[in-house]
């Protein structure tokens, strides 16, 4: 099976503009791939290769005065753009025609460059692990990785992310073989609650940790000063990162306590 094992990026300054660029042109080449595929539709119900769409919005795309600077990045991050818009496509289809289960799909949609979110995939064409440690991006160069642990196979991709409040990370996939956990006999039942987070069968009582609520006065002073900066202004966009980080520690708190609790009921029941 295939798993994500997410470290954290420390890139240089030198680091985050090239890879500001490589997130911008991936997000170019998405929107233009949609825009041409959604045209061929509405004239005539085609639909266009990849071969032929990746030559016409990366290709000649990069002989165009418009479009020159794409080949400033790692036309690897470009490609697997175009696949993730294909991906998108296919699973708008399956959805649509009931091969695929769960909520229903929508059609891709055009990116933004105002998302707090950014990211960029790189295929195996496009990234190595260096011996020391570095992770090697493709015309990006060697960006220093927080490891915290070893990855247990190669990794076939790697997508590097950009969270709302500028924290860059990793996120490699490694394919593993399943370990089943040792089997046990104790059962026990949950019952999710609101004055507690869960009451178990057994009489175990999970207290609501209220991580929100504990950050509270932090967050309410963030966004008290970010709403008396002026908009546009580099202070506004200092005061939105200090809002976005004081969020950020709640949910990995959050995130880091549930995954914990979670992890304990299973294996001890």
């Amino acid at each position: 099976m295939y798993l994500r094992y997410s470290f954290r990026l420390e890139p240089t300054p030198g680091q985050r503009i090239a890879l500001a660029r490589t997130f911008g042109c991936a997000r170019v080449v998405y929107n233009d791939a949609l825009a041409v595929r959604k045209a061929a539709y509405l004239a005539d119900g085609s639909r266009i290769a990849m071969g032929v769409l990746a030559k016409r919005v990366i290709t000649e795309a990069k002989k165009t005065p418009e479009r020159a600077w794409l080949a400033e990045v790692s036309v690897d991050a470009l490609q697997s753009s175009l696949r993730d818009l294909d991906a998108a496509y296919a699973n708008f289809f399956a959805s649509v025609s009931g091969k695929r289960p769960g909520r229903r799909i929508g059609l891709p949609v055009f990116k933004s460059k105002k998302d707090s979110r950014q990211a960029v995939r790189f295929s195996r064409n496009g990234f190595r692990l260096r011996d020391n440690g570095r992770l090697n991006l493709a015309k990006i160069g060697d960006v220093r990785v927080r490891w915290s642990r070893e990855l247990p196979s190669a990794p076939s991709s790697v997508t590097v992310i950009k969270d709302p409040s500028g924290r860059y990370f990793a996120s490699f996939v490694v394919q593993v073989e399943p370990e089943p956990l040792a089997p046990v006999t104790s059962e026990v039942g949950i019952d999710l609650g609101l004055t507690h987070y869960a009451v178990l069968s057994d009489g175990q009582v999970i207290d609501n940790p209220r991580f929100l609520r504990r950050a509270e006065r932090r967050l309410a002073k963030a966004q008290q000063a970010l709403s008396r900066k002026a908009k546009g202004s580099r202070n506004r966009a200092k005061a939105r990162l200090k809002v976005a980080r004081a969020h950020a520690r709640v949910a990995d708190a959050r995130r880091n306590w549930c995954h914990r609790n979670a992890l304990r009921l299973v294996r001890d029941n």
